[in-house]
């Protein structure tokens, strides 16, 4: 199984570069599965746009993770409750629209991958307990039960929350990634 994660596509720029490259990225190394932090793919880097994010799926990205910028465009808010691909903070204030993690089939149908976002709660926009959510989502979601390999993707501004949440979730992920630094 081979997953590849991008950090925070910026802007033009960065869409540009996933846009040109990631659809030969993905067939040279046989990449299984594509994760893409995008919430600040907008033209002005904060947000991401339905247009944006299909063109994302259209070039092999799986899902894609946000985070303090997810709702800077209007039209996510409801765009994100169509499209299960496009996760939000699962521990943003419960109703919010859209999922905070989902599970999903590698391309080659052969692996479920467990896929959550969530953000810190250090100097970001006001958040539950990414500690008491995550312990929910770990309850619920089980590593080589319900997902062959499940991944985090950690949006915060301290490098300790994330590696606190690393120690966290030590043995019960695949993988956590640190997003937005």
């Amino acid at each position: 199984m081979k997953l590849l994660i991008l950090g925070d596509v910026m802007g033009v720029s960065g869409r540009d570069v996933l846009k040109n490259k990631l659809p030969k990225i993905i067939i040279e190394n046989k990449i299984d599965f594509v994760i893409v932090n995008g919430e600040n793919a907008a033209d002005d880097g904060r947000g991401i746009t339905r247009l944006i994010a299909e063109e994302f799926f259209s070039k092999g990205v799986d899902v894609i993770t946000s985070g303090n910028h997810i709702w800077d465009k209007q039209e996510t808010t409801d765009y994100i409750d169509k499209e299960n691909r496009l996760l939000r903070p699962a521990n943003l204030a419960e109703g919010s629209p859209g999922r905070g993690y989902e599970i999903f089939i590698s391309k080659n149908k052969k692996f479920k991958i467990g896929v959550i976002n969530l953000m810190g709660n250090v100097f970001m926009r006001k958040t539950d307990d990414v500690f008491q959510i995550a312990k929910k989502f770990i309850e619920k979601v089980k590593l080589k039960e319900n997902a062959d390999f499940i991944v985090v993707d950690m949006h915060g501004e301290t490098t300790s929350e994330k590696m606190a949440m690393a120690y966290f979730f030590d043995g019960k992920v695949t993988i956590l990634v640190g997003t937005h630094t």
